[in-house]
């Protein structure tokens, strides 16, 4: 029997430290590109700064409504391949502001250039087009990142007398047929047949089209995000996911009506924290543990509600998440970014748990060392609280952070927990980690209870 797949949660999660010195800051050691990277300031009433490698340089606070904004010239220059470095006064986001302490939680989304495979076929569509996996739409525009490798299966019959191929031209015009990384096999139509592409370091914009016949393709968008197009639900997504962690960042166009995006995880998300970032709009959190008629705001410290609209009254699948015609969730027309997390055994959890009211307060088994606990109530009004086993390096733990308010850390005995070898513990009857009362929770390991030979773990 195996116990975890993960032995060393570091490889997917991570908390740095730091202190802002209002200049470059380049923040190494945390062993991975963060591809989601969310900032919190420790020592001042700031908000946090949310950033992902879909989104580039720009910047969502989980405490504000706020559309994103961009940072590049104002604290933040780029994810690097172990940190990510900060410039300037940062004073915009209080990301890097000189002697002003900060923590840093670090997630790894694809962390490698991702592989796909797209079933092609030729549809009438106002002419032949192309349309993948069965998609409703034909002759998309794609996205597939820089080093990913993409083979375009032409199987299909339909395929017959349409050999797909790339250019830098629309439709190939001016012989602009590019095959940098480009191979391909068989007959179009016929099994076996394909093409398939490398994306080359610093490619340009592609499209890919028939060599027989125009009109029949579209763009192909070559980014340096890991991230690629997905086609299992009725929105096309640009996903980076980690099947390994169970953590994928979805980005997407909303439509208003009910829909359903691919997340590409394999297993159904136990957690969605979605956003509108092109606009101003509420963070909206899906729990399995409040089931799919409720939500939570990120951004506020309301109560679990009822809401038919968020999630289309369906939980995720092993392939996509539901929607409704909520703004929260799919504003038409608007741009989307969801953070999707799958549990995997000795890596992280998602549950619930009940308090008893008691200083020797409930204690909630992870399996595993917690490196990092967010918790929520979600029967009255409380914050979602924060801590790290890195700003709380011994029991009892008492660094707390918001991710739904400005403010400042606070240590404090109203704070305490333990962080134990399979769980944590409730040291404090404050109502916001230990009433009698449900709370709701995230986290991810820093060691699991036994490894994935079985053997017990040493606490580091």
């Amino acid at each position: 029997m195996a116990f975890t797949s993960i032995n060393d949660g570091k490889l997917y999660f991570n908390t740095e430290l730091y202190t802002g010195n209002g200049s470059t800051n380049a923040q190494t050691g945390v062993g991975f590109q963060p591809d989601w990277l969310w900032i919190k300031c420790r020592s001042d009433a700031n908000g946090s700064n949310i950033f992902d490698a879909l989104r580039s340089t720009n910047s969502l606070h989980s405490d504000t409504t706020g559309a994103e904004a961009d940072r590049a010239s104002d604290g933040f220059t780029s994810l690097d391949n172990d940190g990510f470095t900060l410039n300037g006064s940062g004073s915009g986001g209080s990301i890097n502001v000189n002697s002003r302490t900060y923590a840093s939680w670090n997630w790894l989304a694809a962390g490698t250039a991702p592989s796909n495979t797209y079933a092609v076929k030729v549809v009438s569509d106002s002419g032949n087009k192309y349309r993948f996996d069965d998609f409703g739409t034909s002759a998309v525009t794609l996205e597939i990142s820089e080093g990913g490798t993409f083979t375009f299966d032409q199987s299909d019959s339909s395929n017959n007398g349409h050999p797909l191929r790339f250019a830098t031209q629309a439709d190939g015009a001016n012989s602009s047929q590019y095959t940098t990384g480009v191979t391909t096999n068989g007959t179009p139509g016929q099994a076996g047949a394909y093409t398939r592409i490398t994306v080359a370091a610093s490619a340009p914009t592609l499209f890919y089209y028939c060599t027989s016949h125009s009109g029949m393709g579209g763009q192909a968008n070559t980014p340096v995000t890991n991230s690629f197009s997905n086609f299992a639900g009725t929105i096309q997504s640009n996903i980076s996911p980690n099947t390994t962690s169970g953590f994928s960042i979805v980005k997407y166009t909303g439509t208003g009506a009910n829909a359903t995006v691919g997340h590409g995880l394999g297993v159904a998300p136990s957690m969605i924290i979605v956003k509108k970032y092109n606009v101003t709009g509420s963070w909206g959190v899906y729990h399995n543990s409040l089931g799919n008629g409720y939500f939570l705001y990120l951004n506020s410290t309301n109560a679990s509600a009822s809401n038919s609209t968020l999630w289309n009254n369906t939980s995720p699948t092993s392939s996509v998440f539901n929607l409704g015609s909520s703004a929260i969730s799919n504003s038409s027309s608007n741009s989307h970014i969801a953070y999707c997390f799958a549990e995997k055994q000795g890596y992280s959890k998602f549950g619930s748990y009940t308090g008893n009211g008691n200083a020797d307060g409930t204690f909630v088994y992870t399996g595993f060392k917690p490196a990092f606990v967010m918790s929520k109530r979600t029967d009255a009004t409380d914050g979602w609280r924060m801590m790290d086993a890195t700003r709380s390096s011994f029991n009892v733990a008492q660094n707390r952070l918001l991710a739904n308010a400005s403010d400042a850390e606070v240590v404090a005995s109203s704070q305490d927990k333990d962080f134990l070898s399979n769980g944590f513990k409730m040291r404090t009857s404050d109502s916001g980690y230990n009433a009698s009362a449900t709370y709701i929770y995230m986290c991810f390991a820093e060691n699991p209870f036994t490894s994935s030979t079985g053997t017990p773990v040493t606490a580091r």
